[in-house]
């Protein structure tokens, strides 16, 4: 699961003032980038590139073996934040709900017929945050980033089944570019773990279908972001409890030997809180801008990610040709980007 720390541009944290950065309503896909669509997406890719570090961390550096409970704890710490920001009067869940009348609102915090109609975007949240964090443990981070700039055909593929949505061809030409890229970047080491791989292009699929669900159902269900993560943990938390319970990877963790150490609560807890970030940041990106955008922002941020999972990490030695598809995909997520401000 797929949270961040520093985007103090897009979290409303006092009341007064607050620009209801969460009921906002979404815009179409063609629409030029606003000012704060860019807010959002800047805060997206560097809650992305954090979480995916501090994931890296204690999957590789600490060889924790239960990505699963890392998934259940970041959803517990997200559920639990959002508890307390709704009780201090800081957060609604419902676009439009005063965030006093809220507050002090003796009802449920989302009604059960609400709940159930979010069941679709839970069940897929819950398959993208395991593919997610499964895929990041089977590769080396370049190679990780480079599959992952895929997603956006499948996201294309997924929006066009769901809402007829087309792209010009400006869009497709950005878009084949990033492809063509990561093809080529991962020409010579498709060898070495195809299993890993194909977790990562499962990831890719579930990613999609997340995010055209978010545009989806954030429509019609009246939640803003912060209700809909909520949902979300309500949902999914006991079904990946009973999940890790069965696998018996609750045990496992409880007799981990690093499980006590400070370095890796800290940088457990550090996974935890950023999740909380990220999810926002992706809802508030997906709502602003569209979810071909959102995939788009995850290309860009590999940037960074490839060259702090590069120097972290190692995992995958200097190779030209791998540079060269790496620059082919951020190439092409740069025209997008510029098509997207342009409004082309």
């Amino acid at each position: 699961m797929a949270g961040g720390s520093s985007k103090n541009h897009v979290l409303p944290v006092s009341s007064m003032g607050l620009e209801r950065a969460d009921s906002l309503h979404p815009k179409p896909s063609s629409s030029a980038l606003t000012k704060r669509g860019a807010y959002a997406a800047l805060s997206y890719m560097t809650c992305a590139v954090l979480l995916v570090m501090f994931n890296k961390a204690v999957l590789s550096s600490y060889k924790f073996p239960c990505a699963n409970v890392i998934t259940l704890l970041q959803m517990i710490c997200s559920t639990s934040i959002l508890y307390v920001m709704r009780r201090w009067k800081i957060i609604s869940f419902t676009m439009g709900e005063s965030y006093t009348a809220s507050a002090d609102s003796s009802t449920s915090l989302v009604p059960m017929e609400t709940l159930l109609h979010t069941l679709p975007l839970a069940l897929s949240y819950l398959l993208y945050m395991l593919a997610s964090m499964e895929s990041v443990r089977g590769i080396n981070v370049p190679m990780y980033t480079a599959i992952r700039r895929t997603t956006v055909v499948f996201t294309m593929i997924v929006e066009y089944l769901l809402t007829a949505q087309k792209y010009s061809s400006s869009i497709i030409a950005s878009v084949a570019v990033i492809v063509f890229g990561a093809f080529i970047a991962g020409a010579r080491d498709l060898s070495y773990d195809f299993h890993g791989y194909a977790i990562v292009l499962v990831s890719n699929i579930a990613t999609a279908i997340y995010l055209a669900t978010i545009a989806r159902i954030g429509k019609s269900s009246g939640l803003n972001s912060f209700g809909l993560m909520w949902c979300n943990g309500l949902i999914c938390g006991p079904i990946l409890l009973l999940w890790t319970y069965f696998r018996g990877e609750l045990g496992t963790t409880v007799n981990f030997s690093y499980l006590y150490s400070p370095g890796f609560q800290a940088v457990m807890l550090l996974s935890c809180i950023m999740a909380f970030f990220l999810n926002y940041s992706i809802f508030l990106n997906t709502t602003l801008n569209s979810a071909v955008t959102q995939t788009m922002c995850g290309n860009l941020k590999d940037f960074f990610t490839v060259g702090i999972g590069w120097l972290l990490f190692g995992g995958l030695p200097f190779d030209l040709l791998n540079v060269i598809g790496q620059a082919l995909g951020f190439l092409g997520s740069g025209f997008y980007a510029y098509c997207k401000i342009k409004g082309k």
